[in-house]
This record gives structure tokens, C-alpha cells and sequence, in this order.
């Protein structure tokens, strides 16, 4: 991989919480740890004005190919995955903050083999998934399979109400002290498009789960107002024979918040991660 004397270049797209943390850390620690900054895009460039310096500043996201880096990271939205993804790996690895969009069958099939054409890595960050590589190795030994009236792969986010950004109104008439609610269960394929901000978590495990896919994982979002203060992610693995496993995360957070803190710490690991695999899919 050609890189910048020894540096790794990172692009990154999207400068909200998780995109203005990953461009401070690049910028603080990026040299200690082999990294350095090639571009910043967000749509509002005004926010980064001050922020980052005006050379890293790239204001039309179309001209992000005159800008050579190593590895394009996306932390704003999956229309910019579905706009750009294709363009992104033609140019340098790709690393998809967003992986709801790959819910997406044609977008899924279309990045993968994007992919292998151009010998760059689809990086899938696990987030706050506990476990990921432990549900991908179960499910390339073809041993990812539920057991009678169970799921093979069940996973349960339930956050304040305020930390939902969900497509539609299900959650237009919560109020305090309510309680719980179930906002949705099934497929992750129908989850996503609903809730494209807040189930990333669980469209890691799809990738991870490649025997299941997006269709066969199941998930479940639950609002409650007496989560002020974390999230909460339950996985529940199930295999043959038997085996199981099932893991609860609490993951801080402040009310409104739609990324757990600890899952900043998470990204940061994931791009270290980014040293080329070269033209496959991989969790990191």
C-alpha cells in the first residue's frame, strides 16, 4: 500500500460527535500511531472552520479523489455510503461507519464486489458489538444455527427515547417516566431503513453473520425513560447441541446521545485496524 512516508492518510467524512473525535485524535495522537490526516468533509464546511486546518478542508466531496489517502472514513450517514461507497473503494479502502446501508441486498452485493475488483478492503467497525469476531468464526464454521423456538441471532438495543432517530413517528408521543416500550422487532433487513443512525450495532453482526445475512438476523429496539445514562445492547447467540451465549453491554451515554461513549474508544481501535486486507469484507 503506497502511504505517506510511513503515515497512514485518512479521509474522513462526517465531522458530527464520532467524526470530530476521530479528526481530533488523528490530529493529537495520529504520528504516535502511524496516522495522518489527507481530508475532512462535512456538508456544513462552516463547522469545521476553526476546527481543522483550512488545507485539510474538503468542500465538494465529488473532488475527494484529489485528495490521495489510504484509507476513506465514513461517520455521517448511509446515503453518503450509497452515493459514494462504490467511488471510495475505486480509490483507497473503505471504512463504513454507517453499515446500515448494507441492508441494502443490491448496495451489499454491489460494495463487495467492488471490493474485489479493486483489491481494497470493505472495513465494517463492530461498534459497540461485543463478541463480533467470535459470531463471525461461529458462522463460517456453519455452526451459527438456532435451536428449537430460538433465534440464531438475537440482538436488543434499548436506549432513551431521546437517543432514537427513527425514519418515522413511532416515537412522536413519548413522555417521561413512561416506561418501556418496543418500538420494533424482526428482521434487521426491515430494522435498518427505520432506524439508520441507531442500529449500526446490529448491521456489524449481519456482516459478521454472513450465513444469516441482514434478513435472518433478528433485532429489537426498546425505548425506556429509565435509560438516562447508557444504552444497553443484549446479544443472544445460539448454536448446536445446545450452546449458547448471551451478552449484556451497558454502554454510557447522555441523554439525546445516539453513540454510547465507550463506542468512540471502539472507532478509534477499528481504524488501527485499517492496515489493508485487500479486496474482501472485514470486521474490525
Amino acid at each position: 500500500m503506497e502511504t505517506s512516508g510511513s503515515l497512514l492518510r485518512i479521509g474522513v467524512v462526517g465531522f458530527g460527535h464520532l467524526g470530530k473525535y476521530l479528526v481530533e485524535r488523528i490530529l493529537k495522537d495520529g504520528a504516535a500511531v502511524g496516522l495522518t490526516l489527507a481530508f475532512v468533509w462535512n456538508r456544513n464546511s462552516d463547522k469545521l472552520k476553526g476546527l481543522v486546518p483550512d488545507e485539510l478542508i474538503l468542500g465538494d466531496l465529488s473532488c475527494f479523489a484529489d485528495r490521495p489517502c489510504d484509507v476513506i472514513v465514513e461517520v455521517c450517514h448511509p446515503q453518503i455510503v450509497k452515493e459514494f461507497g462504490l467511488h471510495f473503494l475505486s480509490q483507497s479502502h473503505f471504512m463504513v461507519g454507517s453499515p446500515s446501508a448494507l441492508a441494502d441486498p443490491d448496495l451489499n452485493a454491489r460494495l463487495r464486489q467492488a471490493a474485489q475488483q479493486y483489491g481494497r478492503t470493505l472495513y465494517v467497525p463492530s461498534g459497540a458489538l461485543w463478541g463480533g469476531q467470535d459470531i463471525q468464526r461461529l458462522s463460517d464454521s456453519g455452526a451459527l444455527k438456532g435451536n428449537t423456538g430460538q433465534k440464531a441471532l438475537f440482538i436488543r438495543m434499548s436506549k432513551h427515547p431521546s437517543c432514537f432517530r427513527l425514519t418515522g413517528d413511532v416515537l412522536s408521543d413519548w413522555t417521561e417516566g413512561e416506561g418501556m416500550r418496543v418500538l420494533f422487532s424482526g428482521s434487521v433487513a426491515d430494522l435498518c431503513p427505520l432506524a439508520p443512525n441507531n442500529v449500526n450495532t446490529m448491521a456489524a453482526a449481519a456482516v459478521a453473520a454472513a450465513s444469516l445475512g441482514f434478513t435472518g438476523v433478528q433485532g429489537e429496539i426498546v425505548s425506556d425513560t429509565a435509560l438516562s445514562d447508557y444504552h444497553v445492547v443484549e446479544v443472544e447467540v445460539t448454536g448446536p447441541n445446545g450452546f449458547s451465549v448471551h451478552t449484556v453491554r451497558r454502554n454510557p451515554a447522555r441523554l439525546g446521545a445516539v453513540t454510547g461513549s465507550a463506542t468512540y474508544n471502539s472507532f478509534w481501535s477499528s481504524l488501527l485496524a485499517c492496515k489493508g486486507h485487500g479486496g474482501r469484507v472485514y470486521l474490525c
